[in-house]
């Protein structure tokens, strides 16, 4: 396959083998792209970057905490030194602490912000200053979450920095679709990954209850994001700029 045949690519936090940015980092190198892949600890970046190349794709780690803008510096200047260009940058690295509004203190709130809604916008600056310089267009894909999109109780600071990507994205599109740079956001809901696990332990029957309410009746898998991360990251998406998709089995439709 080669949707993304010779494009070179950036999924950030994407070092849990079972989360949304491996499956992302592996579907790219699935389809022809090379992929650097970040996260915070460079062992388990380079953990899901060995496994992409076990398979025959291209990848390569680089440690990189999202929220400070040297690091950022940092990866750009090893993309510009390995290649040249970046074509595709996903925003993927995030965090969620779950508390009502009567627990949430200033440094939840901070924290969150910092991670889910500053690194956005310090990647999505840099990378749309490469991708003018080199002058080719590209693609940046933002996680944001259904908690962005509609009101979701004990997300009160998870949902106002996944909000605010929503709103940034679409901004960032508007300014600079004249350039062929196109920017998106994906709305993932309850997808079954290493954090479901913790919940369905805790409290099993509360768990199934949350699962059986979503009209498809299941919860979605790192795949489901991965592939539409994959079709905005592709030419097929090629004249598609400032939207917002959502990935939830129905959730937000009722």
């Amino acid at each position: 396959m080669s949707r993304l045949e010779g494009k070179i690519t950036l999924v950030t936090g994407a070092g849990n083998a079972r989360g949304l940015g491996a499956a992302t980092a592996h579907r790219f190198a699935q389809e022809g792209a090379f992929v650097y892949v970040t996260d915070l600890k460079l062992e388990d970046a380079e953990g899901v970057a060995a496994a992409i190349r076990d398979e025959g794709g291209q990848a390569e780690a680089l440690a990189q905490d999202v929220t400070d803008e040297a690091s950022w510096d940092a990866v750009i200047g090893a993309i510009v030194q390995g290649h040249g260009r970046l074509d595709v940058l996903v925003n993927n690295a995030g965090i969620a602490i779950l508390k009502p509004l009567a627990d949430l203190t200033a440094a939840d709130w901070e924290r969150q912000n910092k991670v889910n809604l500053d690194s956005v916008f310090y990647g999505t600056q840099r990378a749309v200053a490469l991708m003018r310089k080199v002058g080719q267009g590209g693609s940046i894909v933002n996680l944001s979450s259904i908690a962005g999109y509609v009101g979701v109780p004990m997300c009160g600071a998870y949902a106002a920095a996944k909000g605010g990507v929503r709103l940034f994205s679409k901004v960032v599109a508007m300014e600079c679709a004249a350039d062929n740079i196109r920017c998106n956001s994906v709305h993932p809901g309850m997808i079954e990954t290493a954090m479901q696990d913790v919940a369905r332990r805790d409290n099993p029957e509360g768990f199934k209850e949350i699962v059986n309410a979503i009209p498809m009746k299941r919860m979605g898998s790192p795949l489901d994001i991965a592939n539409m991360n994959l079709f905005l990251a592709s030419d097929e998406a090629g004249y598609i700029t400032g939207c917002e998709f959502i990935v939830d089995g129905g959730v937000t439709a009722m």
